[in-house]
């Protein structure tokens, strides 16, 4: 494990890397996952999110390969699951990732969840820098980690991950978690940036979109972009997922994002990731 206390980051070079906004795919298998993302690519995604546990990275794959286009024009993401940070055999693990999704290599590998009660993150993050330093990975970062957790695997490791994906949305705006990703010069993605519906039903995105000419969901998406983030959004229809990556040409007022702002309920709000548990 690496001894030296300063931390190396990436912040720059995965920013510069990454397409202002990704297409999830959970819970989607499948034919329909398949379906899903060529039309996603079809649609301009070029940043493709799957993760292990979603159980659906070999449908990822075929879509991957029947777009036709070349590897380097897309970033593909998965993440690492609990019972490999279990059993140690990370690059078991990401060799079977990439199998399922027909590459030779991912741009962002991810620890899906720290699981901080088996303790075992700081050592599943020093295994997938292993595997950026043999070729397999572009970047390593993490999902769901709070401050605490990546002081930790800085300083157990000397690097900072490139990335950290949390759940976000202005009902959630984790200001906690962005501004220690911020000090640590981490880039932050999100997850779930939509919400639950509130958000969208929201009298304030609802009053935004229809002064800007936009959709509710344009409007967060937008809310999020303006924010730094890149925000990972999951839609199986071909006209939202069109209309999501659209968020990118709004630009919103202070005064909008401040509206935005003030539905954030706070970090209690957020699941528990200290419990839980995702094998």
């Amino acid at each position: 494990m690496t001894t030296d206390t300063t931390t190396v980051t990436h912040r720059d070079a995965v920013r510069a890397a990454l397409p202002p906004m990704g297409l999830g795919t959970w819970p989607l298998v499948g034919a329909e996952a398949t379906k899903s993302v060529l039309s996603g690519i079809e649609a301009g995604y070029r940043l493709i999110d799957t993760a292990s546990i979603y159980g659906n990275e070999d449908a990822v794959g075929v879509a991957l390969a029947e777009s036709g286009l070349p590897r380097d024009e897309l970033f593909v993401t998965t993440k690492i699951r609990g019972n490999d940070q279990v059993s140690g055999d990370v690059r078991g693990a990401l060799e079977r990732s990439l199998e399922n999704l027909g590459l030779d290599r991912v741009d962002l590998y991810l620890i899906h969840w720290p699981l901080p009660r088996i303790d075992r993150y700081s050592a599943t993050f020093e295994a997938m820098l292993a595997c950026r330093d043999a070729g397999l990975v572009r970047y390593v970062g993490v999902s769901n980690f709070l401050g605490h957790h990546l002081d930790r695997v800085i300083a157990d490791t000397g690097e900072a991950p490139a990335v950290n994906q949390i759940q976000m949305d202005p009902s959630l705006a984790r200001i906690p978690v962005r501004k220690a990703n911020d000090a640590h010069g981490v880039f932050t993605q999100s997850w779930s940036p939509l919400g639950r519906g509130d958000v969208l039903a929201s009298p304030v995105a609802t009053e935004i979109a229809a002064r800007v000419g936009a959709t509710a969901a344009q409007v967060v998406l937008a809310w999020h972009l303006a924010a730094g983030v890149v925000p990972v959004a999951r839609s199986a229809n071909p006209v939202r997922q069109a209309e999501n990556l659209a968020a990118v040409d709004i630009t919103l007022t202070d005064t909008d994002l401040a509206a935005l702002d003030r539905l954030d309920r706070g970090e209690d709000a957020a699941r528990d990731v200290e419990a839980e548990e995702h094998f």
